[in-house]
């Protein structure tokens, strides 16, 4: 259902996603909103909702439109790069120039981020010439949001005229060569929440978007981590610049040591809990991608260690590391290609 009220600035956020996890998908909780009868069968049950029913509650394109065009009539920044800041990592909004930023209340339909080391703010800018939105906080599954809604802002950034999504997040060490602060640029993925239905692109496909079976076997673009090793050796670190396979699991809770041990066996190198539903949607709509890791801890392997994994760990990781990823970002803007020449 499109947004058609007037928005007024400073009246509050409005549209589905501007409420918490679940808020926009509990009958009664907006305003006006009457909660419809649940039916039940003979024994009280409530019945099945079916599909059809949910896909009422989908964003719609021109959901999509809305919030691209309540952004582009409140800013003058024009972005070629998007740039999804994982935990901890948010601080490359510090680097932009000519910065504006949006809290997400205030953006029509865009989700709230509940977790700490997400700040959950819309940051437009430019970092070593290039224009730039970033994202200062992600979605995730575990918060209780439904993938489409994870990847909304992916869309909407589409709309913008972005032609390239950086995505970074904070993962865990599943291969023995790693060790915390390095950097692995995401050679390919393993979308294990897929393997049982959990996919972004479930449901009616808007051909205004992409095609309904987008190819994923060139997700991560060749070129851009050719030109990734090249700047890591520009900054001369001493640590070599990891690449490999990322692995999304849902959360919130971290891997046991038999799953750790699993997923090292599917040709994992790192462990995360997003980025891959983000980088499907970038690819279905056309968009060139890049993405590395932050190996914020090395995952448990031996169930005779002691030690174990904790958020704090990893915002921590992050805040050791922050000069490093910005220094490394601002000279990978200088790598991406001029508008039009999209992969």
């Amino acid at each position: 259902m499109a947004v058609t009220e007037t928005w007024k600035p400073g009246s509050g956020p409005r549209g589905r996603g501007s409420g918490g996890p679940g808020a926009a998908e509990r009958p009664g909780k907006e305003p006006g909103v009457r909660a419809k009868a649940q039916s039940r069968d003979a024994l009280g049950n409530r019945a099945r909702v079916t599909p059809v029913e949910r896909e009422g509650e989908r964003f719609t394109y021109e959901d999509y439109q809305t919030t691209a065009q309540w952004l582009l009539s409140h800013t003058k920044h024009r972005p070629q790069v998007a740039v999804i800041c994982g935990s901890g990592l948010g601080g490359l909004t510090n680097q932009l120039t000519q910065a504006q930023s949006f809290d997400y209340s205030e953006i029509p339909n865009f989700p709230r981020s509940t977790v700490p080391g997400h700040a959950g703010r819309l940051v437009f800018g430019f970092l070593n010439g290039k224009a730039c939105v970033m994202m200062q906080g992600r979605f995730h599954m575990y918060e209780g949001y439904p993938l489409w809604k994870v990847t909304f802002p992916v869309r909407v950034f589409r709309l913008l005229g972005v032609d390239t999504l950086v995505v970074t997040n904070a993962a865990g060490g599943l291969n023995p060569k790693f060790e915390v602060g390095d950097i692995m640029l995401i050679r390919d993925h393993i979308n294990l929440p897929g393997f049982s239905g959990q996919n972004p692109l479930i449901g009616p496909n808007d051909e205004r978007f992409g095609v309904r079976f987008p190819a994923m076997s060139d997700a991560y673009d060749r070129d851009m981590r050719q030109k990734a090793h090249i700047a890591w050796k520009q900054m001369g670190e001493e640590r070599e610049l990891q690449e490999g396979t990322y692995v999304m699991v849902a959360g919130p809770s971290f891997d046991t040591v038999v799953e750790s041990h699993l997923l090292q066996k599917l040709g994992a190198d790192a462990i995360g809990m997003s980025t891959v539903p983000e980088v499907i949607v970038a690819r279905h709509c056309g968009l060139r991608v890049f993405g590395f890791s932050l190996i914020t801890n090395k995952v448990v392997m031996d169930y005779e260690s002691l030690e174990k994994t904790t958020h704090e760990e990893v915002l921590e990781a992050g805040r050791q590391a922050a000069q490093k990823l910005e220094k490394f970002v601002s000279i990978l803007m200088a790598g991406i290609p001029q508008p039009g020449s999209a992969s």
